[in-house]
């Protein structure tokens, strides 16, 4: 599928996530900002793609994707969203021909015009007959991903499958690889790729007779949407960022009454975008593990500018910069961000906080969390009941969820203004649970 398209199933799924399917059609398409013949073309599409990618799902095709979504949850530990990926990393046009390919290098190490004959030769119908350079294009792309690897030696060049890993480990080995894979991919980030190794390990599992409890030994269950679906965009962005280039985009705000908007192909239905066309330079990806957010900060019209990721689409790649003006450029926003809590490039305050070490409680896991999540605060008095805790840091607003989540073990002293701030938020909480 072409990339816009990935880029609309993205922010479908997302809403569709946010909203637990309760929008109407009508709803749905006009915050997507496309037709409801369009939406009703999408939602096919992903019953289509649900149904292949999990055989055990029901088939109904008068089943709401939403309850697809709702009766997968609890019976099964891959993260449902991932199956965009596994179904749109490649165009659906290349999608069979790929196969084929694979399946051939299989075997035995084969040649392009080799490989060529077989897809010449493929009973399939529905397999347009590709020249030598479509091949050699393929070849190159999955020796680029590690899926093949060519054999030394001249011309014509053997290609063949690079499986040595896993052929070359025990049982016992490969199982302990697929354990370090499943937890690393379900607590480190970028995740998605880590993800569909798990998968390919698990079918190779599956397929020597492995029992599936035993390649299924931790349960998780995941909540950060954002996290798998914005990592469609994260590596073009650093390549970007590798290469210094610029990128465009067309950006929706969180405050946007929109979050997609279709490429106008047609001249005589052109329409005005919702979303704002953006170019810019990026400089740094930040991720957010209290909301399992990325931001992209990037320097254009010469500001500092900040982009939360899940209203990025459209992305393409431009011209790249000088290296030292690069640099320059990277330098001024780590000076920015140097007191930022994530990305926050406001004034300067010093925060002061006490925290009140919770009671017969052997380790103190208040001063514990502190430490760890601190960042560069430090604590400057304690005693046997509470220590007080001092971070300098750009602004209050990214700082004030991770305090308040303390409860009332945490109490914020200085800045006066921002205590108040606090006492006033508490106080609302405290309105909403009086006795009606």
């Amino acid at each position: 599928m072409a990339k816009e398209s990935f880029d609309k199933e993205i922010q479908f799924l997302r809403m569709l996530a946010l909203t637990s399917g309760a929008f109407s059609r009508q709803q749905f398409a006009e915050r997507l900002g496309i037709s409801v013949h369009t939406f009703d073309k999408t939602l096919r599409r992903l019953k289509e793609v649900v149904s292949s990618m999990h055989q055990h799902l029901p088939q109904e095709q008068s089943k709401e994707f939403s309850e697809t979504i709702r009766f997968s949850y609890y019976d099964s530990t891959d993260p449902l969203l991932l199956f965009l990926f596994r179904a749109k990393s490649v165009k659906e046009s290349e999608s069979q021909r790929i196969s084929l390919l694979i399946a051939a290098m299989n075997e035995r190490a084969l040649t392009a015009r080799e490989l060529l004959d077989i897809c010449c030769g493929s009973p399939s119908s529905e397999l347009s007959l590709p020249d030598e350079k479509t091949i050699r294009s393929d070849l190159k792309y999955l020796e680029e991903v590690g899926v093949i690897k060519r054999e030394p030696g001249p011309r014509p060049y053997r290609y063949r499958i690079q499986d040595d890993l896993i052929r070359d480990l025990s049982d016992e080995e490969l199982i302990d690889l697929y354990d370090f894979v499943d937890v690393m991919a379900n607590t480190q980030i970028p995740s998605v790729q880590g993800y569909l190794l798990r998968d390919g390990l698990k079918k190779h599992l599956l397929r020597k007779a492995f029992e599936p409890h035993a390649v299924e030994p931790f349960l998780y269950k995941y909540h950060y949407y954002s996290r798998i679906l914005d990592e469609a965009h994260l590596f073009t962005l650093l390549h970007a960022i590798r290469h210094r280039r610029k990128v465009r985009f067309l950006y929706f705000s969180p405050k946007s009454d929109k979050s997609y908007a279709s490429k106008n192909t047609n001249p005589l239905f052109e329409r005005d975008a919702n979303g704002r066309a953006e170019k810019t330079l990026p400089l740094k990806i930040v991720y957010d593990h209290q909301y399992g957010r990325w931001y992209l900060l990037s320097y254009s019209r010469s500001v500092i500018r900040k982009y939360r990721m899940e209203g990025i689409t459209q992305i393409e790649e431009e011209e790249a910069v000088d290296e030292a003006w690069y640099e320059e450029k990277k330098s001024e926003l780590a000076e920015k961000i140097r007191y930022s809590w994530l990305i926050d490039t406001g004034r300067l305050v010093t925060i002061r906080a006490r925290f009140f070490n919770p009671e017969g409680s052997e380790p103190n896991f208040i001063k514990e969390r502190v430490l760890l999540q601190g960042q560069w605060g430090e604590i400057v008095f304690e005693d046997e009941h509470s220590f007080i805790y001092e971070i300098p840091v750009n602004g209050t607003t990214e700082i004030k969820p991770w305090l308040r989540s303390f409860g009332s073990s945490c109490e914020v002293l200085e800045p006066a203004s921002f205590r108040q701030e606090m006492i006033a938020e508490w106080k609302e909480i405290q309105s909403y649970y009086e006795s009606v």
